[in-house]
Order: C-alpha cells, then sequence, then structure tokens
C-alpha cells in the first residue's frame, strides 16, 4: 500500500510542479491581464513575448524549462528513497533498478500534462514544449542539448515559434535512439514528443495556410508595436 500511495505522490509533485501557471501569474503581475483572453490565447512563453514583451517571456521560458528539470529531478531522488524504506513493498516482479526508470518516465509525462492542462487554469494551459525541452535536459544531457540547437537553428531562420518546437519534438524523438537510454526513456520522449506535436495542431493548421504569424507580428500578421 505504502508503494503505491508514494508513487501517486510522486507523481503530483511533477503534475503540479507542471501546473504551476508561469504565464498566467506574468500577465497577472506584469500588466494585470489574463494572458487567456489574448493573442493565441496561450500561457506559454510565445504569447507571453507577443501579449507583455521579451523580459516577461524570458522569465516565463526559463521557469517553464526549470518545472520540467524538477520534476525529473525530484522522480530521480524520491522514487530511489520510496524503494529502500523498509516500509515500502514494491511489486515483487520489479527489482530498484529497472523499476525507477518506469516510474520517472511516468512523472515526466505527468509534469507535461500539467503544464498544457493546469488544474489551476480549469485544465487550459501551455504547448509543453518548455517544459518538454527541460525534461530531456534531465534525463540525457546530450538529446537535450541537441533538440534546443535545433529549435534555435530553425528559429533563427524562419523566425516562427511553433515550426521550431515541432521539428525540435521530432529531432529529440529520433535523438534519443541514438544514444543509449533505458527503454522508459525513450519511450517518454517519443510519448512527449508526439504529445507537443499535437498540442500543435491548431499551428500546424496555420502552417499548412500561410497564416502562422513570425516572431514580430500578431496573430494577424501586422507588425507588433513593443
Amino acid at each position: 500500500m505504502m508503494f503505491w500511495i508514494g508513487s501517486s505522490v510522486g507523481l503530483l509533485v511533477a503534475y503540479l510542479l507542471g501546473s504551476t501557471p508561469t504565464g498566467y501569474l506574468a500577465g497577472k503581475l506584469v500588466r494585470g491581464i489574463d494572458i487567456r483572453e489574448h493573442g493565441s490565447k496561450s500561457t506559454g512563453a510565445t504569447n507571453v513575448l507577443r501579449t507583455l514583451g521579451k523580459w516577461p517571456a524570458l522569465f516565463v521560458l526559463v521557469a517553464d524549462v526549470m518545472k520540467g528539470v524538477a520534476a525529473i529531478v525530484f522522480a530521480q531522488s524520491w522514487y530511489p528513497w520510496l524503494l529502500t524504506r523498509y516500509s515500502v513493498v514494491w511489486p515483487k516482479e520489479f527489482e530498484i533498478p529497472s523499476l525507477v526508470p518506469w516510474l520517472v518516465c511516468l512523472s515526466g509525462l505527468a509534469v507535461l500534462l500539467g503544464h498544457g492542462r493546469s488544474i489551476w487554469l480549469q485544465f487550459t494551459g501551455g504547448k509543453s514544449a518548455a517544459t518538454g525541452l527541460g525534461v530531456l535536459l534531465a534525463i540525457s544531457l546530450p538529446v537535450g542539448i541537441g533538440t534546443a540547437a535545433v529549435w534555435g537553428v530553425v528559429l533563427a531562420i524562419s523566425r516562427i515559434v511553433s515550426f521550431s518546437s515541432i521539428l525540435a519534438a521530432l529531432t529529440a524523438i529520433v535523438l534519443v535512439f541514438c544514444f543509449e537510454h533505458p527503454m522508459p526513456y525513450r519511450l517518454l520522449v517519443v510519448a512527449g514528443g508526439l504529445y507537443v506535436i499535437v498540442r500543435h495542431r491548431a499551428n500546424i493548421q496555420r502552417l499548412l495556410a500561410g497564416a502562422e504569424p513570425r516572431l514580430g507580428q500578431n496573430s494577424s500578421g501586422s507588425k507588433l508595436s513593443q
């Protein structure tokens, strides 16, 4: 029983970390607005940039990345501690070294879900790309750095954040199979990457229609005044 309670606590912590509505809080603190009523209606850093400016957007970007990092670091410490307590009985068909990566995988998915479906925002939120990058950096630094590099290069060329995020998610899925990783981590990256892409489905429709705004433009394609 203690095993299941402890595991649930770990997942809840990851979800609540992801649910922390950084973009929403930035809108309230900087301009006293609900950012979900402006721009793309997202609470992510891109909409913060278009609505509030570059410094709030940078803060939100870093905070969202750190949510992903924190969730994985906590899970990688919490579950080994939990499983070695004398009062905890874990499923006998599993051994601790093989069970921990699966629990970390679930925590990674929980933090992504929390960011995209925050309990504090009536289960709305951002696209989970920045939080997903944090998860990648925590479970595999080479994959995280490679993914961030692709995102940065594509953004510099296209100046379309959604396009950069989609290609970065695909890159992460490829890179995680280029290095030695436990199977749960690979499944986490695949599932997380697909989740980020699905969260961008409206952006994909605009990209295909040639209507997706670039950095420095609002949703109607006109130049931003800030």
